[in-house]
């Protein structure tokens, strides 16, 4: 009998590919747990909704940490998710000398309407393995900011996080690290047109 095996890539054979051209330059894609997975083109309000989001969170914190759209991250279990944004602290080489990683990372954020599911389970786990306190889901969907925070393991291969809040798009969420700033989330949400809803 023939078993099906799955090939696992670490970072750098990844990172070997993507160097000898195995990738598509426009191609999204994140190396999950060995895995190479390859993104959904992003929708309108997803694109909407980020661009609102990267605007409002540069204008906001200013110089107090590093905000990063759409770029890779490290994590220890051979991942490198490219989270919608990460704020990180700052670093005087402005990370030039690796991605972020999980101490570096005051928040993740991932905006989710075709990939809520996967936001919500798989990316979940892996940002709680990995020690990331905070992580932030804005969902499409719903049409809510889901907050998770607290990581902790609840079986030998399933993390997941303590605490989750649902924050409405009409009001403001204290933004991780910095109990002095707030984030109104009527300036992130697409506003949907009345023939829409």
């Amino acid at each position: 009998m023939t078993t099906v095996t799955v090939k696992r890539f670490t970072l750098s054979e990844y990172h070997r590919l993507g160097e000898l051209g195995f990738f598509e330059p426009d191609e999204r894609l994140e190396l999950i747990r060995g895995e190479i997975i390859k993104m959904p083109k992003k929708q309108t309000p997803h694109s909407v909704c980020n661009t609102n989001l990267l605007s409002v969170l540069i204008t906001i914190l200013v110089e107090r940490a590093t905000i990063r759209g759409q770029e890779p991250i490290i994590l220890p279990a051979d991942s490198e998710p490219q989270p919608d944004v990460v704020i990180a602290r700052n670093r005087a080489d402005d990370y030039l000398s690796s991605h972020p990683q999980p101490a570096d990372i005051l928040l993740v954020i991932e905006i989710s309407d075709s990939t809520l599911s996967y936001d919500q389970k798989r990316k979940l786990s892996i940002y709680a393995e990995d020690g990331i306190s905070d992580y932030w889901i804005f969902n499409l969907v719903d049409n809510w900011l889901e907050v998770y925070n607290e990581p902790y393991r609840e079986s030998r291969d399933k993390f997941g996080y303590r605490l989750k809040r649902i924050i409405l798009p009409n009001e403001s969420v204290v933004i991780p690290g910095f109990p002095d700033l707030s984030l109104d989330l009527s300036g992130v949400f697409p506003v949907q047109n009345e023939n829409e809803i």
